[in-house]
């Protein structure tokens, strides 16, 4: 996920007066809420010269806590999600809509993207390479807060008669607050779900739709080229529309469909150019690891100095990968499992690839092939003026050695923001069913606006929108993760059933692999 009010947005509006005009009437009714609900929401804790928002220090407390009540859930669990993942441990009757890949690329799909790109060269500006080390250790702490509350999200889902399934924090912050009584859990739930519902048609749509006509603008010409014109955002954001309603049509089944093609081809594509950028320049690998380490211990010309490459680090980390947001149990919760837990290591997952991996790799590319706007950039920040482009970084960085690559980067990005308005299609349309209610007609006026928005996204910026769907969506970690710490003892109490089971052989002889069962023991 890329944070909207980090990066530039695109628009047409300038050549048509009442588009600017509405354009314009939007943001200034919403930019005194905004200065005020993000002053809020993104409350800043100083410490000397350094400032950053308390909620980025709540999903960082979050993953440690969990990381250590789990006892070290992340490291010891991977072999496990990887068993599930492959399907070890699933039979064909299970109760749900998406088995455990697909469900696993529907989360991601939502994750990972313009961040992995952008944001990751945004950061090293701002933090030098030793930021590259703190986004690692963030996105190792983000796993455990991943396995706690997509496990919370299967446990407490309701699987509908036609197999279709309504799960994730609609379901257990309700029993979570429940202890404070009814009105309180319907408050704090209710609030939750607006928020998401609110990013989700502007910062998960409208912003994505921008930012995906934007790169195929740039790519053609820019805004002096065939896609200049008012007419042609429109013409774009209908097709885009289209595109979207056709893979939303069918629900998460469709999504899921989807997004097991699209992030893992997305994903080999990207690592592999990755990889290629690196092998080229394999020579300067050891001081890259240098340059990471030594800049997050020892960083030279960074405010703040070692705190401060930690809090960048750590700040990119978790507005890449959601970890404690409360977005990615949604998707989970439409997995076919009977043992909730299940889901949760194969949740580890998730920020690993999105944090772990590509993150990494996007640092480690443009370390190491000395892009020349990346010290640019970092003279830029230094001075004081402003943050430069992540995505012109990470393309020179690859255009050192791939210079034809920086088209294929476009794709990519438009590849990934398509991924990412399907899955918060599914995000949304959750939230609306548990204000709204849940019918077929229901879920087709919801379909409708959304589409409306991806429109809108093409031909208007809505800047002010955007960033309070932002702040919105931060409103959703203090919710979840509050509710997730009441709910604690019963994700250990799962974790601890399944891995006895395991160990005895049960989940083999619940599952499809009949030479397991007849061993009675895993191999």
């Amino acid at each position: 996920m890329q944070i909207a009010h980090t990066l530039p947005m695109t628009t047409v509006t300038e050549e048509v007066g009442w588009l600017a005009a509405v354009d314009e009437a939007v943001n200034s009714a919403f930019a005194p809420v905004t200065e005020v609900f993000s002053s809020i929401v993104f409350f800043p804790i100083t410490i000397g010269d350094l400032s950053f928002p308390a909620v980025v220090a709540w999903l960082i407390a979050a993953g440690v806590v969990f990381t250590v009540y789990f006892g070290f859930i992340q490291f010891r669990g991977l072999k496990v999600g990887y068993e599930v993942v492959r399907g070890r441990f699933s039979a064909k009757d299970d109760p749900g809509e998406v088995p455990h890949f697909q469900a696993l690329t529907s989360a991601l799909s939502g994750t990972v993207g313009l961040g992995n790109i952008a944001g990751v060269g945004a950061a090293m500006a701002l933090g030098g390479p030793g930021a590259t080390f703190w986004m690692i250790c963030a996105g190792l702490l983000g796993m455990a807060t991943k396995f706690a509350e997509c496990t919370l999200g299967v446990k407490y889902r309701d699987v509908h008669e036609d197999g279709t399934v309504s799960g994730g924090p609609f379901k257990y912050l309700p029993i979570a607050f429940g202890r404070f009584g009814r009105w309180p859990a319907k408050i704090l739930t209710g609030v939750f779900a607006v928020a998401i519902l609110f990013f989700g048609s502007a910062g998960g749509n409208m912003f994505q739709a921008n930012q995906t006509f934007a790169q195929v603008q740039n790519v053609t010409g820019g805004a002096d080229g065939f896609l200049g014109s008012a007419t042609a955002a429109f013409v774009f954001g209908l097709v885009l529309a289209a595109l979207v309603g056709a893979v939303i049509i069918g629900g998460i089944r469709s999504i899921g469909a989807t997004t097991s093609r699209l992030v893992p081809a997305m994903g080999v594509v990207y690592v592999t150019a990755c990889l290629v950028v690196i092998l080229v320049n394999l020579d300067h690998v050891p001081a890259a690891f240098a340059s990471i380490v030594d800049g997050a211990f020892s960083p030279e010309g960074v405010a703040g100095g070692v705190i401060g490459v930690m809090i960048v680090g750590f700040q990119r980390a978790a507005f890449s990968n959601e970890a404690g947001l409360g977005s990615a149990p949604i998707a989970h919760s439409a997995v076919k499992t009977r043992r909730p837990v299940s889901e949760g290591f194969v949740a580890l997952f998730e920020p690993f690839v999105d944090t772990v991996v590509i993150c990494t790799m996007t640092a480690l590319t443009i370390i190491i092939a000395g892009a020349p706007s990346f010290g640019a950039g970092m003279a830029q920040v230094q001075a004081g003026e402003g943050t430069p482009d992540g995505v012109i970084l990470t393309s020179d960085a690859f255009a050192t050695v791939i210079p034809w690559f920086p088209v294929i980067l476009a794709i990519a990005v438009v590849l990934f923001a398509f991924s990412t308005l399907v899955t918060w299609f599914y995000y949304g349309l959750k939230a609306w069913e548990y204000l709204f209610g849940r019918s077929r007609t229901s879920g087709m006026v919801f379909r409708i606006v959304y589409l409306f928005f991806t429109v809108a996204g093409c031909v208007l910026t809505f800047s002010e929108v955007i960033a309070f769907s932002d702040a919105a969506l931060f409103v959703c970690a203090f919710v979840n993760l509050l509710g997730v710490y009441l709910l604690l003892p019963v994700i250990k109490r799962e974790m601890k059933e399944y891995l006895a089971d395991r160990r005895s052989g049960k989940l083999y002889r619940l599952g499809v692999e009949p030479e397991e069962a007849a061993a009675g023991r895993p191999s």
